[in-house]
């Protein structure tokens, strides 16, 4: 790990998603507890950890950020900032980015609703980051795929050789990820993620091994999922 205090992380908290079933009425998924603490509490904790984190922008719906859940002042607060969430991802992305303290020269944006990225994995990111290029967390395909027409009906077998899964953290040089933003915004340019919002615009963005405990939870039984992974470290 770099000696410098130069990262900084993005986590995107802004969904106002309450389909899961198990939380009180109206709670955000990403204010549910996981694996003994708050969903978002995990990721913003373990940024906070790390020897090179600068600052971590919490990315929230912009109703809660007036009176932010109290738990968030469990973390160090003096490298910590509430940005309001966007319409789209992208929005709540540009958010974070405008709230980074100038000293984030490697920006990580994360999703909240990954809680249990590891440590070695955002390594990995950083890691590559740093060599000027984008880097996303990911998996390789194991899964026999197959593409199905209208009717599901097969219509081939894919080949999984050069296929990953991707995931969260996505790690970027700040001048790079900050331009492909300003780029987007001239070119009418959208993308479901950053990493492909990269790879539209020509930008380079590898990959690197991820870990399978960072699922991303977007239904009840992945609660379940995540508290038997927690224990693990990969």
């Amino acid at each position: 790990m770099s000696g410098a205090r130069d990262v900084g992380a993005i986590v995107v908290a802004a969904g106002a998603s309450t389909r899961t079933r198990g939380g009180g009425p109206g709670e955000l998924k990403q204010f549910r507890w996981v694996a003994g603490k708050p969903m978002l509490l995990h990721s913003v904790q373990t940024f906070q950890e790390r020897a090179d984190v600068a600052m971590v922008v919490c990315v929230l719906p912009q109703h809660v950020l007036g009176d932010p859940p109290p738990w968030l002042m469990q973390c160090d607060t003096d490298r910590l900032l509430l940005a309001p969430g966007g319409a789209e991802r992208s929005d709540s992305v540009r958010s974070g980015l405008e709230d980074l303290t100038p000293a984030c020269r490697i920006v990580l944006v994360h999703d909240a609703a990954r809680p249990l990225a590891t440590a070695a994995m955002i390594d990995r990111v950083v890691a590559e980051a740093r060599k000027g290029h984008g880097a996303i967390a990911a998996l390789p395909v194991v899964d026999t795929l197959k593409e199905v027409d209208e009717s599901g009906r097969i219509v081939r077998t894919v080949d999984r050789a050069r296929l990953w899964r991707a995931q969260t953290p996505q790690g970027f040089p700040r001048a790079m990820i900050e331009s492909a933003y300003r780029d987007a915004t001239t070119a009418s340019v959208s993308a479901t993620d950053d990493a492909a919002l990269c790879e539209q615009l020509g930008f380079p963005v590898v990959v690197v091994r991820g870990s399978e405990r960072a699922l991303k939870i977007t239904d009840e039984t992945d609660f379940a999922r995540a508290d038997a992974l927690a224990p693990l470290t990969d």
